[in-house]
């Protein structure tokens, strides 16, 4: 049983030039790990390459995610003025109804490609988050294409500048049996794809959720290439999360 992030970070390995996509539920939200992940983007050590990250928000203001980090033990104002987090503000910027053909996600990607170029020079490992995809498909009046063209933009961005790409969709608000085309394109995008789902047990006052982790592509030096699949349980705090394996919580 661990307190904070060491099977979650042990899962997730190095993410480094990876797409990180985040999938939950209304029963059982997966922000916690896109706060965990925001974390540990911007707490690099010392006299080492520093990070920054580009955080395109969709579902909340900048107080929201700055009052979590600061939890959390990350001061976002302080980040933000050292030039190492940039909050590009979708609630604020988002274009009238009609105004724009591409609902203004043209201008996004300008800006998350102007800023990855200024912090490359600057020797920057950048991670982009979009929190989260289906408000984001909401902005676009719901064209999937859209969503896709700015994705599938952002991939490439992301191979070409050596940067990560971490992305949060909520599952279950897409009706029908079959998955959505967005849903589809998004998985075979993700180099990591995470789930949080509630129990298959139920509710448990000491036990919120679940979280399955499938890292694709591991490179292992017996075996090559491999999929490496990690389950565990997670229980939210006020001031973080515990970690721990099914059965072992006590």
């Amino acid at each position: 049983m661990e307190q904070g992030g060491g099977l979650l970070d042990e899962a997730l390995g190095d993410l480094s030039r990876r797409v990180v996509l985040l999938e939950d539920c209304v029963d059982t939200s997966a922000a916690f790990v896109l706060h965990h992940i925001l974390k540990r983007s911007l707490s690099q050590p010392p006299h080492s390459t520093s990070n920054a990250v580009v955080f395109v928000a969709f579902a909340h203001p900048f107080s929201h995610y700055d009052r979590i980090l600061r939890r959390l033990g990350c001061n976002l104002a302080a980040q933000r003025d050292n030039n190492r987090f940039f909050f590009l503000d979708m609630l604020m910027d988002c274009p009238d109804e009609g105004k724009n053909s591409d609902c203004g996600l043209i201008a996004l990607y300008g800006k998350i490609q102007k800023t990855i170029s200024a912090l490359a020079q600057e020797n920057n490992c950048v991670t982009v988050m979009i929190d989260d995809i289906s408000l984001m498909e909401v902005a676009a009046k719901g064209s999937t294409n859209l969503v896709l063209d700015f994705l599938h933009y952002c991939h490439t961005l992301i191979s070409e500048s050596g940067c990560s790409l971490i992305m949060l969709n909520h599952k279950d608000i897409y009706s029908g049996t079959a998955k959505p085309t967005l849903i589809l394109q998004m998985e075979y995008l993700a180099d990591i794809l995470i789930r949080a789902e509630p129990l298959a047990t139920g509710l448990a006052s000491d036990v919120h959720g679940q979280l399955t982790v499938k890292n694709r592509g591991i490179y292992d030096g017996h075996e090559g290439s491999r999929n490496k699949v990690s389950n565990f349980q997670f229980k939210v705090k006020e001031n973080g999360v515990e970690y721990f394996y099914p059965g072992s919580k006590t």
